[in-house]
């Protein structure tokens, strides 16, 4: 018993330092939340201004607190680029291929389409006995890649169903896209149907579909399925006009509010006729060496009475704090003055799990803290993107003041007491722990 009343004492302890040295008075923002729709978890985007009073790039000083100053278990999700895909299901005609044998490769036809590319017959082009090896498909319609071929034929004709596909363009050249089968069986008064064979993703105006040692038979269905994918942007937030300071001839730097995750930068072109091969080098501190970021050429010129403008550059999205441009003055420049930047970060969504009583305040910035966040597929255990919509929402329900650097990174002035009460804690329990230790030692050990 003793053994385990010192060990649970000492867990105790430990305990008790490390959740008292982080509350809410240890972050320079509060901003209230206020909290709508199902529970328990609900998912805040962060603006630009929480980011911007973070003192740490990765967000790792955000914390959500309850009304008794409990932080509350979160997990941060930075948007990114994200797949749609569209997919469409079209009955197409079919006709009907013929050749004078099973055994030949391909059946020796005549096609007639128009102009557009629509199939309007297919004629054998001798005459005698003819077998039927097979069938083109008109998909000149259908724009999008091609994914699957779906075919249903007359009941006569159970079994595998075999054959080669082919694709053109134009009737006259055809490549390969491999094997298909389907097929329709019957056993012990069950039934197995396989009607779809899978297609290779490409884009074609006709298929022909060719059996190999057997007739083919009579189609009554043939449908093409097509999907057509967009690929969306990462989401960003973009800035306010951020000035800067000329440097000298042709180049400019800006001091940005803390070090951030720079995705992308906006720099203002108010000449019209404006032409600057420019290149662009960051840094997280001042004193430190200067990184290439990314180059380009910024232009605002006008043709046909419009102005066409590229007046944004891509960055790696490394943590940078000050920003400098270089630019090719041969091209004109961009005058005296530093022209002004928006810059663009990553939108990034918090999602917490309440505990405790509302109302819920989220804090931000301590350059000190460790990060606290869960992985969302811990934090919520069925997590996926269908799920985080039927989330309840969070909102901020007063302004963000975003202070300056300096005062969250200046030291409090005067003693710490509360760093001296804690020292005080952890030396007390070890002096109790010693203490319980002697006088186990001191008692005489029993005899047997």
């Amino acid at each position: 018993m003793g053994k385990l009343s010192l060990s649970g004492l000492a867990v105790w302890l430990v305990c008790s330092a490390a959740y008292a040295q982080e509350g809410p008075a240890d972050f320079t923002t509060h901003v209230p939340l206020t909290v709508s729709g199902s529970g328990p978890w609900y998912r805040l985007e962060l603006p630009l201004a929480v980011q911007l009073s973070a003192r740490q790039a990765d967000l790792s000083d955000v914390r959500v607190f309850n009304a008794a100053g409990e932080p509350q278990a979160y997990a941060l999700s930075r948007q990114s680029a994200q797949r749609s895909e569209s997919r469409n299901v079209a009955d197409v005609k079919w006709f009907a291929l013929y050749a004078a044998d099973t055994r030949e490769a391909l059946p020796d036809v005549v096609m007639k389409s128009t102009a557009e590319g629509t199939l309007l017959e297919v004629r054998p082009s001798t005459s005698g006995k003819q077998v039927l090896r097979g069938w083109v498909l008109d998909a000149s319609a259908i724009k999008a890649p091609l994914q699957q071929l779906s075919l249903d034929w007359s009941r006569e004709r159970d079994g595998f169903q075999r054959f080669s596909i082919e694709a053109s363009d134009d009737l006259q050249h055809w490549a390969s896209w491999g094997d298909g089968q389907v097929a329709r069986l019957s056993f012990a008064e069950e039934r197995v149907e396989q009607h779809d064979v899978s297609l290779p993703g490409q884009s074609a105006r006709y298929l022909r579909l060719v059996w190999q040692g057997q007739e083919a038979p009579q189609l009554t269905s043939a449908k093409l399925t097509s999907a057509t994918s967009s690929r969306l942007p990462a989401p960003l937030m973009w800035s306010q006009p951020l000035a800067g300071t000329p440097l000298k001839a042709g180049e400019y730097s800006w001091q940005l509010p803390t070090g951030l995750n720079v995705e992308r930068l906006r720099i203002d072109l108010k000449q019209p006729n404006t032409l600057a091969p420019v290149s662009l080098s960051g840094r997280r501190e001042a004193g430190q060496a200067w990184q290439p970021l990314s180059n380009g050429l910024l232009y605002r010129l006008t043709q046909n009475g419009q102005d066409v403008v590229q007046d944004e550059l891509q960055l790696p999205g490394q943590t940078v704090a000050e920003l400098k441009l270089q630019v090719d003055e041969r091209g004109g420049g961009l005058g005296v003055e530093a022209p002004a930047l928006r810059f663009a970060v990553r939108a990034t969504q918090l999602v917490f799990l309440t505990r405790g009583e509302p109302p819920f305040t989220l804090a931000v910035g301590n350059a000190s803290v460790k990060a606290a966040n869960l992985p969302l597929s811990t934090l919520i255990p069925d997590a996926s993107a269908e799920r985080l919509k039927t989330l309840g929402t969070a909102a901020l329900a007063g302004e963000v003041m975003v202070k300056p650097p300096a005062v969250a990174a200046s030291p409090a002035v005067g003693t710490d007491w509360k760093k001296l009460g804690l020292w005080a804690v952890l030396l007390l329990g070890v002096a109790a722990l010693g203490a319980m230790a002697y006088s186990l030692l001191r008692k005489p050990m029993a005899r047997p």
